[in-house]
């Protein structure tokens, strides 16, 4: 493995620069997602989330169709379809920003990379059939996250006899597959799905461990924003109230090496990564302005 496979993401015609900790902002065209469901349904009303997730420091913008919040139903493919491709469209016409495409299905894949995505994150981890094949042909950047059982029962009564080797088994799994089949190791991020199919106690153990993960010797993402487990580690926080708990999350993992943080929160997160790379970064004294976040190749 090279230092460019662990520091630059090779996505499409895009090479995103991993050398300081990233940010992915959340961009749900959903009635239903947990935290903003309903707010960008609108394609206006998206395209100008987007800017201001620009604005704020975000180097990806992850567009999604359908929740996969607990409990969440399944949305019909061609409805998919219809809420992601015009605001990917608009949003790669206009913004110089990497777009992902949140979603398990080849078809919305396909159709959203046509638009101008050239990220596919992928809670299932491009099991479905021919998905994998399809994204080494197209060249995008994927992300792998694990998740036990179905959005609709993943939080009843998940059980594991070890968490986080489990997690860490699924994710070397899927990523030697995602290789075999073609896709470029520099374009392979993983994430272990916190929340997906994990108790609070599942959860804890995989972010007190997570430097095991680098034993996958590629960039690391992590999801925690306003997420159950912020809610309830601080005695029941409602959504609106866990900002300042995913704060510190987040700083966590990317002191444990994680490099990239999709979150809700864009600007106080980017706040943040910064302070954080000043004082992480190796040959920083400390007095240099550190490049705001968000620099793309």
């Amino acid at each position: 493995m090279t230092l460019s496979a662990m520091t630059l993401w090779r996505c499409r015609d895009r090479s995103l620069d991993l050398r300081l900790p990233q940010v992915m902002g959340i961009l749900n065209v959903t009635p239903d997602s947990f935290s903003d469901g309903g707010r960008h349904l609108n394609v206006d009303a998206a395209l100008a989330r987007a800017a201001t997730l620009v604005a704020e420091g975000a180097a990806i913008i992850d567009v999604g169709g359908e929740s996969t919040r607990p409990g969440a139903a399944d949305v019909p493919l061609q409805q998919e379809i219809d809420r992601v491709v015009p605001v990917i469209e608009r949003i790669t016409a206009r913004m110089d920003v990497a777009v992902s495409v949140d979603t398990s299905k080849l078809a919305v894949m396909q159709a959203a990379v046509a638009a101008g995505a050239c990220i596919v994150n992928d809670v299932r981890a491009l099991r479905a059939d021919g998905a994998k094949a399809w994204a080494a042909s197209a060249g995008v950047g994927v992300c792998l996250m694990h998740m036990q059982g179905e959005p609709r029962t993943m939080q009843t009564r998940p059980q594991y006899r070890d968490v986080v080797e489990e997690v860490f088994d699924f994710l070397r799994a899927e990523r030697a597959a995602s290789m075999a089949a073609g896709i470029d190791a520099a374009a392979i991020v993983v994430d272990p799905g916190i929340g997906f199919g994990k108790t609070r106690a599942h959860n804890v153990a995989l972010l007190r461990r997570l430097p095991r993960f680098a034993d996958l010797s590629c960039p690391r993402l992590i999801g925690l924003s306003r997420k159950g487990l912020i809610g309830d580690l601080l005695g029941g926080r409602p959504v609106a109230e866990r900002l300042y708990g995913g704060l510190g999350l987040a700083a966590y993992a990317v002191g444990k090496g994680v490099s990239l943080v999709r979150t809700h929160d864009v600007g106080p997160t980017a706040d943040v990564l910064r302070c954080l790379a000043a004082v992480m970064t190796p040959g920083l004294e400390g007095n240099e302005i550190v490049p705001p976040l968000g620099a793309r190749g």
